[in-house]
């Protein structure tokens, strides 16, 4: 199959692009690198999915002429947009309207006239729930973001529905509970962590550590996508992707302790608006339509996020 993968410079797009290059599939990958973080990151993304079958646009939605980048396409896989809940207030905000709601808009009005399409899949979040009513939270309780961030990724999920219901794109949309692993953003806790535990340096930790996460191994979100797209599932379906760790930030910290084998120096800082308590995410539903389950523990996750750390800074 022909699969056009957005964000295809990311961590989560181009693990997906790697997965389906080497399953055989034909690959188109766009990205704007965005400055969000480090573009030779993203470049070396790209670098090393360069091989037969992958064509790399760069390229940004809102710009791009996406009806011809679609035309021949059977799969799509929307991974492309602005993360980050810390920066979505305030003026930046304007950055995320563009580059989750527009551009995903866009993108589906492309796939409305496609004649070849089968499944597109979006990359939503598991933001878009805020503080839940209950644990594990299911597909079905009620959403109410606490950040301008998972109200942008609500709302693009939202028009996926709206394009499944009124034009029949077959769209799947899949809220990612905190994804991790070799590769993870330079932002992100763990790639932040695991750096200052082998440099020896301070780790920021935001309010009192007790927050509780659920953390989604890249290689358990990758399956999620792939079982996704090649799966009959009624269009404007909404899944859960959760790793079912449900640890805290302390707990994560031990664990990163232990494989160091040395102490860490934890740097306590006030907690950040629109930082939720907790997630959890029942997964229940996607288990038994798309036969999907995480695999990773927590521990061997991190095990392998390290390994990867020791390698970039070798």
């Amino acid at each position: 199959m022909k699969a056009l993968v957005t964000g295809a410079a990311g961590f989560i797009g181009s693990s997906i692009v790697k997965r389906l290059l080497a399953d055989g599939h034909e690959v188109v990958g766009i990205d704007s690198f965005t400055d969000y973080y480090d573009r030779d990151l993203k470049a070396a993304n790209v670098k090393r999915n360069e091989v037969s079958g992958f064509e790399f646009v760069e390229r940004d939605l809102n710009e791009v002429d996406l009806t011809t980048v679609v035309q021949d396409v059977e799969l799509i896989f929307h991974e492309a947009g602005q993360p980050g809940v810390r920066k979505s207030w305030g003026t930046d905000f304007e950055i995320y309207t563009r580059e989750n709601v527009q551009a995903t808009q866009k993108l589906l009005e492309a796939a409305k006239g496609s004649k070849t399409l089968k499944r597109l899949v979006y990359a939503s979040s598991s933001s878009v729930y805020g503080n839940a009513e209950r644990y594990p939270t299911t597909e079905l309780d009620r959403p109410q973001p606490v950040s301008p961030y998972g109200v942008t990724k609500l709302a693009a999920e939202h028009l996926c529905s709206l394009y499944a219901s009124n034009f029949g794109v077959p769209t799947t949309s899949l809220r990612y509970f905190t994804v991790y692993g070799p590769g993870q953003r330079p932002d992100m806790a763990f790639t932040r962590f695991l750096k200052a535990a082998e440099l020896g340096e301070e780790i920021p930790l935001y309010g009192s550590g007790g927050q509780i996460r659920d953390f989604t191994f890249i290689a358990d979100v990758v399956e999620a996508n792939i079982k996704a797209a090649l799966s009959d599932t009624e269009p404007g379906t909404v899944y859960n992707v959760a790793g079912g760790s449900n640890v805290s930030m302390i707990d994560v910290l031990e664990i990163i302790e232990g494989l160091v084998e040395s102490p860490l120096r934890v740097n306590r800082t006030e907690a950040v608006a629109g930082d939720v308590w907790r997630t959890g995410g029942s997964t229940e539903r996607i288990t038994q339509d798309l036969a999907w389950s995480p695999t990773i523990s927590i521990e061997k996750g991190i095990a392998a996020q390290l390994d990867w750390v020791r390698t970039l800074l070798s």
